[in-house]
């Protein structure tokens, strides 16, 4: 490969890491407290609301049954509101963060539903309110399987990330379609696949290795 192709890689990755971290760190800061909401809400838990609940749901259900090409098409004139373009790293940013966010908030969901109900029924005891308890209890007894999920989340973002690249966003994807697809380039396609792998693997292994110490504490 040429040096402008390897440098045109090393871009790559920058902006595939910026994308995949900003969206996660975005998607986040919404979908845990609507994991939290969704979980605290649900039938016999600490704020129980069957309304909110279900329409909380109803939402979170509707963003993750659309494929994510479609969500990228459908955010468009969104995305030009926020960020003045649709195209490049900057812009591909917002859909990966609305894509992420209901993912998040059913991981969430899912890993408070693993904490044992003997822990909540301890902090009730001791007087605690449902906020305290949330914040306190159930969430730091959590740890071990929201770093888990954060993982896989953060991988899903990853490979959104590369399928934002068919319609104009930056990062390795952009790259696999602009030189491995378009101009029939199959070492750079394959460069960039093995290299989109690799990172998977790295965060998914860093999470597990993180969820286990923290069980060990």
């Amino acid at each position: 490969m040429s040096d402008f192709i390897i440098q045109a890689i090393e871009k790559g990755i920058i902006e595939t890491l910026q994308m995949t971290f900003w969206s996660s760190l975005f998607a986040y800061l919404i979908g845990l407290p609507l994991g939290v909401l969704l979980y605290a809400t649900a039938k016999g838990r600490l704020l129980q609301n069957r309304a909110v609940n279900a329409v909380v749901g109803f939402i979170v259900n509707i963003m993750r049954s659309l494929p994510f090409l479609i969500l990228l098409v459908l955010l468009i004139p969104f995305t030009r509101i926020i960020v003045g373009s649709s195209i490049g790293t900057k812009a591909t940013i917002v859909p990966l963060t609305v894509g992420a966010i209901p993912i998040i908030a059913r991981m969430v969901e899912s890993s408070l539903c693993e904490v044992q109900p003997g822990i909540i029924e301890a902090a009730k005891s001791m007087g605690a309110s449902p906020i305290y308890t949330i914040i306190h209890f159930l969430i730091p007894e959590a740890v071990p399987s929201l770093l888990q999920g954060a993982a896989i989340n953060i991988a899903t973002v990853l490979g959104y990330s590369a399928m934002a690249g068919t319609i104009g966003g930056g990062g390795l994807g952009a790259l696999a379609m602009q030189y491995g697809y378009y101009r029939y380039q199959k070492d750079v396609l394959w460069t960039t696949v093995l290299l989109l792998v690799i990172m998977v693997m790295l965060i998914q292994e860093g999470g597990a290795f993180l969820a286990k110490k923290k069980r060990k504490i």
